[in-house]
């Protein structure tokens, strides 16, 4: 078991973006688009509440692996008309579900879940 979570634990660090993903302003977790798709993984101090951010994603030690970005965060992604507003002020090509995610969640947003762009 252990060693199955090494190999999950460096998929996600060989990540190409990683972001910071927050549940009412606290450190939830991280989320990274990899050479593979997508990794979510809880953070250790986080996981003591056993709150999920979603549903679709309940607490768990390892990290979730997609090959798409997980349909969650994928819902919380911009459309229609202010897709393309935030495509174009952002500078962000509409086809890329990650970098949309970055550009537009990491402020006031709809839910409890805000995602920061790890600098």
């Amino acid at each position: 078991m252990m060693k199955k979570w090494i190999l999950n634990r460096e998929k996600t660090m060989d990540a190409l973006r990683k972001a910071q993903v927050f549940y009412k302003n606290e450190l939830a977790g991280y989320i990274s688009e990899t050479q593979d798709g997508y990794a979510f993984q809880y953070n250790h101090e986080f996981l003591k509440k056993n709150i999920p951010i979603s549903m679709s994603l309940p607490p768990r030690e390892e990290p979730y692996h997609s090959k798409e970005l997980f349909p969650f965060f994928k819902g919380l992604l911009p459309e229609g008309w202010y897709l393309d507003i935030v495509s174009v002020t952002q500078k962000v090509d509409n086809k890329d579900s990650f970098g949309l995610l970055l550009a537009s969640t990491s402020g006031d947003t709809i839910g409890a879940v805000t995602v920061k762009k790890v600098k």
